[in-house]
């Protein structure tokens, strides 16, 4: 996970957020709520996805808070390019509701969160700071409804245990509890071991795997037959 660096004279940590949405009262509200806290700084806005890539290259924040529905280039395909550049800056979803068609697109293409334009000011404050730490931001309603939509489909093709063979396992144990939407206290409770042993299991199988965060787990168990 990439840690935020604070400030050299030990003051708190910021985390400098880019707000992207095509609406400018939708921004000028994110912004009111941001600024109201002393960890979070508005780094900059764009009112689509190619302004978003820019913006992002320009002003190297944190975090992207990314509306999904925008003219010229929408949130996920913005999101797919600061993928592919290799962008430090973590991408958080911005949508109108829990699940809809492009979660899943915007899983695949990078974003490590989903929060809800309905989403209470503290809801949506915790989801960045979450973003900006690492974790990834998905409700449990949210992992509930993806996790039977999968379960519904027609199951992959895929290579099945050969793909887990780099893990221990222990390791084996906890991609399945992470691919089920458990979080890290709920796998540590399920395999009685302490949180910080399960997350140490859990950094290794991203590495072994080539994951970036718990949402690619997700994604990798359904795309290979584990799900």
């Amino acid at each position: 996970m990439r840690a935020i660096s604070g400030d050299h004279d030990g003051s708190p940590t910021r985390i400098r957020v880019l707000l992207v949405d095509d609406q400018a009262v939708v921004r000028a509200g994110l912004a009111t709520i941001l600024s109201a806290h002393d960890d979070l700084d508005v780094a900059g806005e764009a009112g689509d996805g190619i302004e978003a890539v820019a913006a992002v290259r320009r002003l190297d924040p944190d975090v992207v808070l990314m509306d999904v529905r925008m003219p010229r280039m929408d949130g996920i395909e913005a999101t797919a390019a600061l993928s592919a550049s290799g962008a430090r800056a973590r991408v958080c979803m911005l949508t109108t509701y829990g699940l809809d068609e492009f979660v899943y697109d915007a899983m695949r293409a990078g974003a490590c969160g989903f929060l809800l334009k309905t989403d209470p000011p503290a809801r949506l404050v915790e989801g960045i700071r979450l973003v900006a730490a690492g974790e990834p931001v998905l409700s449990p309603a949210t992992m509930s409804q993806l996790l039977t939509r999968f379960a519904s489909g027609s199951r992959p093709q895929g290579d099945g245990e050969a793909v887990l063979s780099p893990l221990t396992g222990r390791e084996r144990d906890v991609y399945r509890l992470a691919a089920e939407g458990l979080s890290n206290r709920e796998i540590a409770d399920a395999l009685v071991l302490g949180e910080g042993t399960v997350k140490s299991h859990l950094a290794h199988v991203l590495a072994k795997l080539g994951l970036r965060d718990r949402i690619q787990i997700v994604i990798h168990a359904r795309d290979h037959g584990l799900a």
